[in-house]
């Protein structure tokens, strides 16, 4: 259900909330926890051996015993990048983009829930739209790229009513946004839903908070949104239908992450 809005997300200057509405997501980095282990404009706002050996039947050598089959890794994920999603974290979202300099992507969502098994995707692939420029491993405010890592998802909110959201949501009117993207979609509506990723902000607070413990030349207000049919400032999208879907899957009990970047970083 809706949660009354934070205090602090009531406090943040007009200023800075024009600026964040007619941005879209505002572009911006990482909080101090940056990736975990280790919005013309787009909307912006991480097999041991076997200890006895065969014996020989009078017949001839007995079978060999079968492996232990291995927990299913997510596709696509290198050693470095699956060793940075924490081991306490049952779902992630995995944005993988075309190419380091595209704008488009392909989302999943993974989950764990028996570890015996591993990782096992319960939706998607659903389409999605990332920064205007492409990807980085270092996200500075303005860049038009989305920042690469793996970041833990624990606040949402927008500007309609909670579609049934299990992570703490703000309703607010401040999610109103206008105007046009990059190639003069319209960008009304695409904070109807959103997720924050903790990238350079605190988490357990409204999306709207603008504090920003990196400083704000690392930018900020990264968000899962509503896709609009174009690029964003630095921030993920998806269709309308999807970010409901999201919204009520997303579960605190599972420490959710994000793990988003292109194919080739991703790879690592």
């Amino acid at each position: 259900m809706s949660v009354p809005p934070r205090p602090s997300a009531l406090l943040a200057a007009p200023l800075l909330v024009l600026a964040l509405l007619l941005a879209g997501c505002s572009s911006g980095p990482a909080p101090a926890k940056a990736p975990v282990g280790a919005p013309g404009q787009g909307a912006a706002g991480p097999e041991s051996d076997d200890a006895a050996s065969a014996r020989l039947a009078p017949s001839g050598p007995a079978a060999a015993p079968s492996p232990t089959p291995s927990a299913a890794a997510i596709p696509g994920l290198g050693p470095e990048t699956l060793a940075a999603i924490p081991a306490e974290a049952r779902q992630a979202f995995v944005v993988t983009g075309e190419e380091a300099d595209a704008n488009q992507s392909s989302a999943v969502l993974y989950s764990r829930q028996d570890p015996a098994k591993g990782w096992q995707p319960v939706a998607g692939p659903w389409n999605a739209h990332n920064g205007m420029e492409g990807w980085t491993d270092h996200h500075v405010a303005g860049d038009l790229r989305s920042p690469t890592g793996v970041y833990t998802l624990t606040d949402a909110g927008g500007r309609l009513p909670d579609p049934g959201a299990l992570l703490p949501y703000d309703e607010h009117p401040r999610f109103a946004v206008d105007g046009e993207g990059f190639f003069g979609e319209p960008l009304e509506g695409s904070f109807d839903y959103v997720v924050a990723i903790n990238y350079n902000r605190t988490d357990g607070v409204s999306p709207l908070d603008r504090t920003r413990p990196l400083g704000l030349e690392r930018g900020g207000g990264i968000w899962i949104h509503v896709d609009h049919g174009g690029p964003t400032q630095g921030c993920v999208s998806i269709p309308e239908d999807r970010m409901r879907e999201l919204l009520r899957t997303l579960d605190p009990v599972m420490k959710p992450v994000i793990v988003m970047g292109d194919a080739e970083s991703l790879g690592r």
